[in-house]
Parts: structure tokens; C-alpha cells; sequence
């Protein structure tokens, strides 16, 4: 809002109106996002792929790489650092936001508002803000239907949004927002439906109002696809263009794509290309049927990528059209490197299990299903992680760990009007933090002191804009700390040193290793023993920097950051006692998701609801989870049923042996885990058993959204399609959660499916 800086008299007469106003809005450029997700520092054509990414080559042809720009090695944190300009933990968002409870102030789980994210900042300037994809910036119980909303996209400075709130969704059934609302899906996957087009088509129709309707003013695009994160899942063509593409083996696409990055330029001419990770079979010593099933996985995941570039094309393709794109600065970046959440095999259901190390081979199951992988039929896909580490060729390890390959990704700038320098690559170090004040320093503005009241701290990043037509300006910082769930790294004018935390073990004793990366890009050899006063100073400075950005306390994280050989016996026996919940609804008219941190997963519970009900009404009373995995208690054929989706592989049900009685219902399902390592899912109707069944096998993850009324977004079976309300009230509902007895060691193996 522009200043007022006339006079006020008693009438309009004697009153002078003047207001103070910025320079021209027409003279700025727009601004947009491109963040890709999961993306490992090798995966994009222009960084040395083989994956068809024509769109983004474009933009590099036209603009900048850059091939020494770090992020916070995950996804949240790097986010929060992108629209604050603050290190993650300064900004409260330590690690990914599920997993943080507001216990410390780097542990909130959402953006601490003394760091303006980029849209409250543009909003000032007279930007209209859009945010279109992933968020994963709102703490876990904040994103249901009822909020609270200040930390969703719409609280945070962006005018209208339309995408999924947490970290990964199904590309075909996902679980939408538009604004502050959770929606479904405009199309089937049967009609066509794709998440990645979707957000495409929104992101231009909202530039298209925008731009008819105000013509000269400037917009923020903040457009987050969910690629390259699972589930991998594309159009079938796109998948099977890459058919036979990658029958050589991860072994010998890390050679091809190291050489093309030395012929692109992209790495030094004397990078060396690190070992194949440990717990990466060598492609020789895999069977025939472990080759087809590891090439498709990867097939599909090139799809997935390509047809993402397809969407960045329609986008950019539209703002030539309406004359924009030359004075749009566009900034497209990954989160953090290639994941290793596929484990060893790869997985056809990646919601069954983070672990790395698990043993059980899929490689049976996934050539039952191998020309379904990747499409709307049946998978969930994460490929295995000898393609993560190709993806990140020429560095060690993965997303998570602080090593460059999880922790140094591409970026690209492209701003035709404003930077002359065309297709050339950029070397200077940048950090994700570096990016908001850039921003700023291209439109010529400074941060205001304050926004929404709140007196705003300054960015911790720098400026880099002097790089764009200048390739031998000096590094814009020369420190800067990591952490990542325990691991640790510090840069420091071309020093870098890395620990990889052991979880549950003693911070202070561990091992550090050391790294000239100015003369060792790729983080090949350590130099700790022929350094170590270097070593010891850079530890030193470690802390100190961590007391200054509020990295402390420091916590343990989950496994997926640790070597592979320390993985198996990291957790101590530890007993403590989780306490009974209940959560109680009465009056429910509407479908409403009650999303919480509860984990009903082999625990006690039992659900209770009472309705008004007539013999014709079928629907939903109560689900959780989704197609790949969940429960749902419904209603239908005047039955009450109750369904245990086992990741799709069985599942679980039971109906009442006798139909509903009309008028005032109590029903209920009661949730027991017997002494043989199963469970009992039993059916009751006003007080009378009506049947039971037998769960054999238990679902991984926690449910990300539980409904009361409706099913959200995919049916949890296929004996039902949605919408599948409920059409009367609920009266009351119960969820009841028994107390027990935990053991530290068993639940983390729970979790992570350690056997």
C-alpha cells in the first residue's frame, strides 16, 4: 500500500491527498520458482543425463547453471531457506515438518514470521503472489479442514494456491488444496487426470487472470511440482519411450553421464568420479530378472521426469505467448539430491518402508506388475537405490546426507532481459539462502523492517546477481554450517569438513572427515589425516555457527541418513508409556478431515458412531489412509463393513452378519492385537458382536489424513467409488486410542520395517 504523505483539514478543501509511490510496477520483472523435487545433481539433460529435459535446457541455453549451489540435503528446510533467505533452523524448520512437534525454536514446523517469506516481501512491492504444488512448510496437526491457516500458503503472502500440503502425494488420485480448502481432483485417472499437468494448467490460468485483468503488474510464481519425488508415476508413453534406455545398469550410466558432465563442463576436468556407494550391488552380479525389474524402475522414472519438463514447458510456453517471459526472472532448483528411500530393490508400494537395508525382495512381486509400474492401475514406485546413486554422479551418499550428493543440486537462472551472459556456467558457491536477497537486489528494493508488524530479521544469504554477466566474480559468502537429522558439515573458502552421524550415539566423539573441495569437487578423497589443525579449526567453527543460526539442540534422526553399515543395531531397548487418547465429534454435517499425529498402527482402538440411520443410506463413516494403504468403516448394501488395505497386496474385511436395524444406530469397530503378532478387527451394532476378521499384516505408515463422512481423495478399496458420503449426520463419533507400554527399539523397528 502506498504511503500517504499529504495533509488532512477538517474537510476535503483544505485537505491535500498525496501518496508516496515506488517506481513504476510496470518496470519489474515477474519472478518464478521452479523447484523440483528429489532431483540429484546429474539427473537433468543439462547436467549431464541422458533423461530428455528440453524444457529446462532451454532455459539453461538461455540463461545460467550453476554447478556449486548447496541446499539443506531435504526438503522442508530447503524450502523454508528459499522463501526466508534464513538458514532452516533459524527459520524453524530444522528437518521436514512432519516430524517436528515445537519442542525448540528450530524445531516449530513452520516459518518464523521475523523471516518474511519472498511473497509477504513482494506483496509490499505490489506483486501478486501465486503458489502452485508442494508446500510441506505447515506443521503436521495444522493441515486439516479446520486449520489453523497462518502458515498455510494463503497466510504466508501468497494470494491463491492450489497444490498438496504435505510432502509427496499420488499423481493421480492426490490429496488437493485450492486456497484453504481441500478439493478433489477435476478429472479421473480413467479420464486422463495427472497432478504434474494439473498444476501446470492452474499455474497459467492464474497468470492468465492476473494478466488480463492487470496487465502491468508484476506477479510471483512459486510453482513446486511433486516430480522427481515418489511415487514415480507418468502417462505410459513417456515411460515407454525410455524402453531398453537404461539395460546397461546404474554401473555404466554413472560412466556416460560422468563423461557427458565433462564434456558439458559441468564438473572440472579433474573431478574424479567417487566409488559406487556401499549396499549398491555391482550391475554384473545381479540376476536377469533383478536387471529387468531395476531397468524398468528407472524407465519409469525418467518418464516421470520428462513429462514434469513437459508441464515447465507449458508454462514458460505461455508466458512467450503473452509477451512476459523476457522480464520474468525464473529460478528453477531441486530440494535436495536423489533419494535412497527405494532401498536395495527398489519398491512397488514406497509407502511400506523407508528402510534402506530391508531385505525383502521385491523383485517377484514387481514383475507381476512390471508394465503397471508407474501407471494409475496399481504402483506406488520408488526406484532402487542404485539409480539415486547414478543420479547423483559424481558424489558419495544421498538426500539426508550433508555429502554433496545430498547437499549440492543444480540450479539454474534464466532472465533474458536482464542477465546478457547466455548458456554459460557459473562456479561460484551459492547456498539456498543466497536466492531471496538476489531477488531483492534485482528489483533494486530492501527487505522493510517490518511486515504484518512483525520487525524483520535480516537474510543470512547474499546476493549473487554480480555473477550473472560476470563469471570471475568472487565468492558472495565464506562460511557456510550443515545439518541434516544428525549429520554435519561445515564449508569454509574451500574446505569442507562432514560428519555422518550414528544414531543414538555420542555427537561429541564422532568422526570428521576433511575435503579440499576447491581442489576436490566431487568430494573424492579424505584429507582429514594429512590436515587435522585444518580439521579441528573448521569444528570449531561448526559450533559456533550453530550457536549463531540456533542449530542446537541437536536430535537424533531417522535412518535413512546413515551409512549403510551402521544402520542394523543403532536402537537402545527403552521403555516409556504412551498415553490413551480420545477424540470425540458429535454433529458431524459435513465430510471432515481430523488429520492428528495419532498412530493407531498396532494399537488398541476402537471407533464408535452413532447415526440416525435408514435402510437406503450407504457411505463412509470413518477412513484413513489411502489406495496404497489404510482402513475404512463404512456402510453399504445395509451392511456395516469394515476394509484393512494392506499396501494393496491383501486385504482384510468383514461385514455384519446382519443388516442395520433402522432409526438410532450405534455402531462400532473395536481394533485388538492378539499374542500371535496379529490383530482382530471386530464389528459391533447396538452393543451385539457381528463378526470379525483376522489382519495378518500390518500397514507402515501413519494414515496422512483420516475423514469422517467421506474418504478424501483415493478409496482405500476398490468396493466403492468417491464421493461415497455418508448422507446424514453423524451424531457422535469416538475414536479412543488404548494406553501402552512402548519399547523404544521395537517401534523403530516397526517403523522401519527392520526384520
Amino acid at each position: 500500500m502506498a504511503e500517504f504523505n499529504g495533509t488532512i483539514g477538517i474537510t476535503k478543501e483544505d485537505s491535500i491527498s498525496s501518496y508516496k509511490t515506488e517506481k513504476s510496477l510496470s518496470n519489474r520483472p515477474n519472478i518464478m520458482y521452479i523447484v523440483l523435487d528429489d532431483i540429484g545433481f546429474a539427473q537433468l539433460g543439462c547436467y549431464g543425463s541422458t533423461i530428455h529435459t528440453p524444457s529446462i535446457d532451454k532455459l539453461a541455453e538461455g540463461g545460467l547453471r550453476y554447478n556449486n549451489f548447496h541446499t539443506t540435503a531435504i526438503c522442508s528446510a530447503t524450502r523454508a531457506s528459499l522463501l526466508t533467505g534464513a538458514n532452516h533452523h533459524s527459520a524453524g524448520v530444522s528437518t521436514v515438518v512432519d516430524t517436528l512437534d515445537g519442542s525448540f525454536p528450530n524445531q516449530t514446523g513452520y516459518m518464523n514470521p521475523s523471516y518474511a517469506t519472498t511473497a509477504e516481501v513482494l506483496k509490499t512491492f505490489g506483486y501478486t503472489n501465486f503458489a502452485v504444488g508442494k508446500w510441506h512448510l505447515t506443521p503436521f496437526n495444522e493441515a486439516t479442514d479446520a486449520g489453523p491457516f497462518q502458515n498455510w500458503p494463503l497466510g504466508k503472502g501468497f494470494d491463491r494456491f492450489y497444490g498438496f500440503m504435505e510432502g509427496y502425494t499420488d499423481q493421480y488420485t492426490p490429496d488437493l488444496v485450492k486456497d484453504n480448502e481441500r478439493i478433489r481432483a477435476p478429472k479421473t485417472p480413467e479420464e486422463g487426470y495427472h497432478l504434474s499437468e494439473d498444476l501446470a494448467e492452474q499455474a497459467i490460468r492464474l497468470v492468465n487472470r492476473q494478466h488480463m485483468v492487470y496487465p502491468d503488474n508484476p506477479f510471483f510464481l512459486y510453482f513446486a511440482l511433486g516430480a522427481g519425488h515418489a511415487p514415480h508415476q507418468a502417462p505410459k508413453e513417456y515411460i515407454d519411450h525410455y524402453k531398453g534406455a537404461f539395460d546397461a545398469g546404474w554401473d555404466e550410466i554413472r560412466e556416460q553421464w560422468f563423461a557427458n558432465q565433462k564434456r558439458l563442463g559441468i564438473v572440472p576436468e579433474n573431478t574424479v568420479l567417487n566409488p559406487r556407494n556401499e549396499f549398491v550391488k555391482p550391475w554384473n552380479e545381479l540376476t536377469d530378472d533383478e536387471k529387468k525389474v531395476y531397468a524398468r524402475y528407472m524407465e519409469v522414472y525418467a518418464g516421470f521426469l520428462e513429462h514434469a519438463d513437459a508441464q515447465i514447458g507449458k508454462v514458460v510456453d505461455y508466458l512467450k505467448e503473452i509477451g512476459e517471459f523476457e522480464n520474468t526472472v525464473i529460478v528453477l532448483l531441486s530440494d535436495n539430491g536423489a533419494s535412497a528411500e527405494g532401498g536395495k530393490n527398489g519398491r512397488v508400494n514406497q509407502e511400506k518402508s523407508l528402510n534402506l537395508l530391508e531385505e525383502t525382495n521385491n523383485v517377484e512381486l514387481t514383475l507381476k506388475h512390471l508394465e503397471e509400474l508407474g501407471s494409475s492401475a496399481y504402483s506406488n514406485p520408488h526406484y532402487p537405490v542404485g539409480w539415486a546413486n547414478a543420479g547423483n554422479t559424481p558424489f558419495q551418499w544421498y538426500k539426508s546426507w550433508v555429502h554433496s550428493g545430498g547437499v549440492k543440486d543444480p540450479l539454474i537462472v534464466s532472465y533474458p532481459k536482464g542477465i546478457h551472459a547466455k548458456g554459460e556456467i557459473r562456479n561460484q558457491y551459492l547456498h539456498v539462502i543466497d536466492i531471496a536477497p538476489t531477488i531483492l537486489d534485482i528489483l533494486g528494493v530492501d527487505k522493510p523492517d517490518h511486515i504484518k508488524g512483525i520487525a524483520q530479521k535480516p537474510y543470512h544469504g547474499a546476493s549473487f546477481a554480480g555473477t550473472f554477466d560476470n563469471a570471475e566474480a568472487p565468492d558472495v559468502r565464506h562460511i557456510q554450517y550443515y545439518e541434516q537429522t544428525g549429520n554435519r558439515g561445515i564449508w569454509k573458502d574451500g574446505w569442507k569438513a562432514i560428519t555422518n552421524h550414528i544414531y543414538d550415539k555420542d555427537y561429541i566423539n564422532e568422526t570428521w572427515e576433511l575435503y579440499h573441495v576447491a581442489e576436490d569437487f566431487s568430494e573424492s578423497e579424505n584429507v582429514a589425516e594429512q590436515y587435522p589443525d585444518k580439521l579441528k579449526e573448521l569444528i570449531a567453527l561448526w559450533y559456533v555457527q550453530a550457536g549463531k543460526y540456533g542449530v542446537l539442540p541437536l536430535g537424533d534422526g531417522p535412518y535413512l541418513t546413515q551409512k549403510p553399515e551402521e544402520l542394523l543395531n543403532v536402537v537402545k531397548e527403552n521403555k516409556f508409556y504412551i498415553e490413551p487418547q480420545k477424540f470425540s465429534y458429535r454433529g458431524v454435517l459435513h465430510p471432515l478431515d481430523i488429520t492428528t499425529k495419532t498412530m493407531f498402527n498396532r494399537r488398541n482402538h476402537k471407533i464408535t458412531v452413532q447415526i440416525a440411520h435408514e435402510p437406503n443410506q450407504e457411505g463412509i463413516l470413518y477412513a484413513a489412509g489411502n489406495r496404497f494403504g489404510g482402513y475404512v468403516l463404512f456402510i453399504q448394501e445395509n451392511r456395516l463393513k469394515y476394509a484393512y488395505n494392506y499396501h494393496r497386496e491383501q486385504v482384510f474385511q468383514v461385514t455384519s452378519a446382519d443388516p442395520l436395524p433402522e432409526g438410532n444406530v450405534t455402531v462400532q469397530v473395536q481394533f485388538r492385537l492378539t499374542d500371535k503378532g496379529t490383530a482382530v478387527a471386530e464389528l459391533w451394532v447396538n452393543g451385539i458382536s457381528q463378526g470379525k476378521t483376522e489382519i495378518t499384516g500390518f500397514i507402515f505408515m501413519m494414515e496422512t489424513h483420516a475423514y469422517l463422512k467421506d474418504g478424501g481423495t483415493s478409496p482405500i478399496i476398490d468396493d466403492y467409488k468417491l464421493p461415497f458420503e455418508y448422507p446424514s449426520p453423524l451424531l457422535k463419533v469416538e475414536i479412543e486410542a488404548a494406553g501402552f507400554w512402548a519399547d523404544k527399539k521395537e517401534l523403530e523397528e516397526q517403523f522401519f520395517r527392520i526384520d
